[in-house]
């Protein structure tokens, strides 16, 4: 997610608030509202998932269908533009709605992971991934180094880890799809400590509440997906196939 489109949309500070107690206490309580939002979308995520792999029928529709399944994928490519920059327009309800259609497109797109992958597998690559993530998020969260110029680096390294994937697409090279899943892992662990500052810098700005609530929605889609890309390619590397 690109910040500065964020904050070139974001109003002046909000002079409601005359303490530094008071800004403590709106930050602690927009990264609550980003980890729960997180939590929330993980979890309609992960029921559709199952959802759709345990029912032949929906497994036919989405699954089956060629052009249900792309136009799935197309769709959460278009939602991911769209819903951060036109996110200062909406109001607070309807941005959380679309986060939550945005969580349950993905899980029915990655419900195939329930067929390829033993769920053994993917329980334990799940508390993998919860622990990676949660001890970046902490560090990202904590530290006083500035992430800016990592997460500069780590935005141009995901540019380019996406078109080799495309071209690995063509070429179905199994090396490079590992090197793929490598590299990955450690961008996205890279970009969830990033996000993390990136998003607790804004949640410390004195803004009025509405515009902190719309934030934090816009905060847990990114973390959401640092955990879920963490997840995938964690289960690309280590998981036992059926």
């Amino acid at each position: 997610m690109n910040y500065n489109q964020i904050n070139n949309q974001t109003p002046p500070p909000y002079h409601g608030y005359g303490d530094t107690g008071a800004l403590t206490r709106q930050m602690n309580s927009v990264m609550t509202k980003v980890y729960v939002r997180m939590f929330v979308g993980l979890l309609i995520s992960a029921f559709c998932a199952l959802g759709v792999a345990s029912s032949p029928a929906l497994r036919s529709v989405i699954i089956g269908n060629q052009i249900v399944f792309w136009g799935m994928l197309i769709g959460m490519l278009v939602m991911a533009w769209v819903i951060p920059a036109r996110a200062m327009s909406m109001n607070s309800t309807t941005l959380f709605g679309l986060f939550c259609l945005f969580a349950a497109l993905m899980g029915a797109y990655l419900a195939p992971i329930f067929l390829v992958f033993k769920l053994g597998t993917i329980t334990y690559t799940f508390f993998i991934t919860a622990g990676t993530f949660g001890a970046m998020s902490v560090y990202g969260y904590f530290t006083k180094r500035d992430l800016t110029k990592i997460g500069t680096y780590l935005i141009m390294a995901l540019i380019g880890l996406i078109i080799l994937s495309i071209v690995n697409w063509f070429l179905k090279s199994g090396p490079m799809e590992w090197v793929i899943s490598i590299v990955g892992l450690f961008i996205f662990i890279g970009l969830t400590a990033w996000d993390t500052q990136q998003m607790r810098r804004i949640a410390e700005s004195n803004l009025d509440p509405a515009v902190s609530d719309r934030l934090a929605t816009i905060g847990a889609m990114n973390l959401y997906l640092d955990f879920i890309n963490l997840f995938l390619f964690i289960l690309r590397i280590f998981g036992d196939r059926n």
